[in-house]
């Protein structure tokens, strides 16, 4: 059954490779990042290869755009059935360069992003009787690194905000969160620190494709309605971590 899909941070990385994986099993994707050009892009790529698709420019740092993201994919396509919760950022560093700045962006885009995403679509999914979040977050959120403290603390919130939502729903909401490993993306040219750039080439020496966590975000879509998919890691198979 075809459903209503909302991406954020799909102007590239995974937020793009799931969009086109899920276009592609027929879904209805709407497509939200900052670089609308790129937006524009790929919509018009999936919509030639037959596919449904729109978008429109999404900060998710600001409450206010978010809610009006989701409102206009409820009117575009009459319904919000799952919201892909992708968007993020990772400038690493050692806590000690005190980035505070980038502390607060990792913060800002990581977590009260998703907390946006869900406080846009919650009551929408409740009206609707039902709906999805998948969260994606990271093995960051399971392990933490040298010069990754900031970053796997959010997305150790990712992981927290996810259960408590789950447990709190009475079944009509689903909630899974996809953690991936080292997987194509442009997360890594958002550090500053040459040190943490320079231990991030060694560790991303090995990765999957974004289309396998696209995958993995279709699968955890695509079961029935009584099976919630909590939880998916995703990695390469010679990956340490």
């Amino acid at each position: 059954m075809a459903k209503t899909i909302l991406i954020t941070g799909a102007s590239s990385g995974i937020g793009e490779a799931s969009a086109r994986v899920l276009a592609q099993r027929g879904h209805r994707v709407f497509l939200g990042a900052r670089r609308t050009e790129r937006l524009e892009a790929l919509t018009a790529e999936i919509t030639a290869a037959g596919g449904t698709a729109a978008h429109r420019r999404l900060d998710v740092t600001d409450a206010a755009d978010v809610h009006a993201f989701t409102a206009a994919a409820r009117a575009e396509y009459g319904s919000v059935d799952v919201v892909v919760n992708n968007a993020g950022v990772m400038p690493l560093s050692p806590i000690d360069a005190l980035k505070v700045d980038e502390w607060d962006r990792m913060i800002d885009v990581n977590v009260r992003g998703v907390l946006h995403g869900i406080a846009a679509a919650l009551p929408i999914m409740r009206e609707q009787g039902g709906g999805q979040f998948v969260n994606v977050a990271s093995v960051g959120g399971l392990v933490v690194s040298p010069t990754a403290a900031v970053y796997c603390a959010t997305k150790f919130a990712v992981r927290a905000i996810s259960e408590g939502l789950r447990q709190e729903s009475d079944g009509s909401i689903r909630v899974s969160v996809v953690s991936p490993g080292v997987a194509e993306s442009e997360l890594a040219e958002t550090i500053t620190d040459e040190s943490a750039r320079e231990a991030m080439r060694d560790y991303r020496s090995v990765s999957i494709p974004a289309s396998a966590v696209g995958e993995s975000i279709a699968f955890a879509i695509e079961q029935p309605r009584s099976v919630d998919v909590s939880e998916i890691v995703v990695r390469p198979a010679a990956s340490p971590l």
